[in-house]
């Protein structure tokens, strides 16, 4: 699929060897630091897990410039649940080299759209460290609505910013602290 510069092709575990060095990049999970991929089996294994959520009609894509083919990204949405409700997980992650180009922003729209063309009465969240203004910007810019901190799918306080509002019996808000 095309998205202006870009081009998002669905996750898989044959991209190890090109996924690996951008998903094992500290910079990347500033804001969740356990998450860094390690090694290259935590990147098969996330691959793996990713590949097989589009038999739900959507995941996650493999970023790529679309004139060189280099990877600068992942990103997409994923079909989510919490306490019984669907909902669909935005992420968009951009290699620091390639950042400041608004590919994160053509990401997130690109994800909508297929999230919408897929299942359009899913709400579409991110779900945001307080503390990452860039990835707040980049929903705030993609028309998504700042819901307050609440806990994600992993039980994690984070920011939803959703399409439309949740229900907040599934999606409880959290105090800070």
């Amino acid at each position: 699929m095309r998205a202006g510069p870009l081009e998002l092709t669905p996750m898989s575990v044959d991209a190890v060897d090109e996924l690996w060095p951008l998903l094992g990049d500290p910079r990347l999970w500033a804001h969740e630091p356990g998450s860094v991929h390690a090694d290259p089996a935590a990147t098969r294994r996330y691959l793996t897990l990713a590949a097989e959520r589009w038999a739900s009609g959507l995941s996650y894509w493999t970023v790529r410039l679309a004139d060189t083919g280099e990877v600068v990204g992942t990103g997409g949405a994923q079909h989510h649940t919490r306490g019984g409700a669907d909902h669909w997980n935005l992420n968009y992650r951009i290699a620091p080299a390639h950042q400041g180009h608004g590919y994160a922003g053509l990401l997130l729209a690109s994800s909508l759209d297929a999230a919408h063309a897929v299942a359009p009465d899913r709400p579409c969240v991110a779900w945001i460290d307080a503390h990452n203004p860039a990835s707040i910007a980049v929903a705030r810019r993609g028309g998504l609505r700042d819901l307050g901190l609440r806990r994600n799918p992993s039980d994690r306080p984070r920011l939803a910013w959703s399409d439309r509002d949740l229900d907040a019996t599934v999606y409880p808000l959290v105090e800070p602290g």
